[in-house]
C-alpha cells in the first residue's frame, strides 16, 4: 500500500488527516513540525507528503526547500494562502500540487491519489492488486520556433538555453509541445496532465502563468502560448 506522510503541527487537524487516509488504504506517518519531517523523510522514506505550510519552527515553504534538497518525493502543500503569487513561489520550489484550506478529505484523496499516479509507479490507494497503470500516449521530441522539449529526457531549451521547470510545469509544456498548433482546453489537460479531470480549472492557470514567465512572457503579450477565449490554450511558434 501506498505510504504518506502528513506533516501538520495541529493535533486534531492531524488526527482527522490520518484517518481520512487510513481508511482509504494508506499506510500513515506523522510529524508535528519541520525537522521531523525532515528525518522522516531521511530516516523513514514515503511514497508522498502532505505539508501543512504553517509550521512552528520552519515555514512550511523553506520546509519545502530542504525537502527537496534530500529527496525527489511528491510534496502536496496544504496551505491556507491562496495568493497566487505565493502559489507559484511554492510550486518553483518543488511541490507538486497545493490544496488550499479548508478542504474536504475527498479532495485531499482525489489530489492525493492524482499525484500518485503522475509521480510513481505506485498505484494509489484502492486500485486493485496488481492492476496495471493505464498508459498514455507516448510524447515525442519537439520543435517549435526556438523552443526544443525533450519529454524522453525531461529537457526543454528556449534559444540554447534550459529552462527550470518543475516537475508538473515540464508535464503541462511537453503536452503542449506535442499538441502544438491545437487548442487545448483546461478540461482535457486536467484530464490527461493532471490525471484529474475533477480538480478547478485555477490549477492549470496558475502553472500556465508560471510557465509563460519562464518563456519570458506574459497573457497579455503571448508570444509561444496563446489563449483562446472561452475555448483554451495552443502553443505556436512566435511570428
Amino acid at each position: 500500500m501506498p505510504s504518506v506522510l502528513i506533516v501538520e503541527d495541529d493535533p486534531s487537524i492531524r488526527q482527522s488527516l490520518i484517518e481520512v487516509l487510513a481508511e482509504h488504504g494508506y499506510a500513515v506517518r506523522s510529524a508535528a513540525d519541520g525537522f521531523g519531517a525532515l528525518r522522516e523523510v531521511t530516516q523513514n522514506p514515503v511514497d508522498a507528503v502532505v505539508l501543512d505550510l504553517g509550521l512552528p519552527d520552519l515555514d512550511g515553504g523553506d520546509a519545502l526547500r530542504m525537502i527537496r534538497g534530500i529527496s525527489s518525493v511528491p510534496v502536496l502543500v496544504a496551505t491556507a494562502r491562496d495568493d497566487e503569487t505565493e502559489i507559484i513561489k511554492l510550486l518553483n520550489a518543488g511541490a507538486d500540487d497545493y490544496l488550499v484550506k479548508p478542504f474536504s478529505g475527498g479532495q485531499l484523496i482525489a489530489r492525493l491519489s492524482a499525484v500518485l499516479r503522475r509521480t510513481s509507479h505506485v498505484p494509489p490507494a484502492g486500485a486493485p492488486a496488481g492492476a496495471p497503470v493505464a498508459a498514455s500516449e507516448p510524447l515525442r521530441p519537439t520543435t517549435v520556433g526556438e523552443l526544443a522539449v525533450d519529454p524522453g529526457a525531461r529537457t526543454a531549451y528556449l534559444a540554447g538555453r534550459e529552462l527550470r521547470l518543475t516537475r508538473r510545469e515540464f508535464d503541462l509544456l511537453a503536452f503542449l509541445a506535442h499538441h502544438s498548433g491545437q487548442v487545448v482546453s483546461k478540461r482535457r489537460l486536467l484530464t490527461e496532465v493532471w490525471r484529474e479531470p475533477y480538480v478547478d480549472d485555477q490549477t492549470v492557470d496558475v502553472h500556465l502563468s508560471s510557465l509563460r514567465r519562464k518563456l519570458g512572457e506574459r497573457a497579455a503579450a503571448p508570444r509561444y502560448l496563446l489563449t483562446v477565449r472561452g475555448v483554451g490554450i495552443k502553443l505556436v511558434a512566435p511570428r
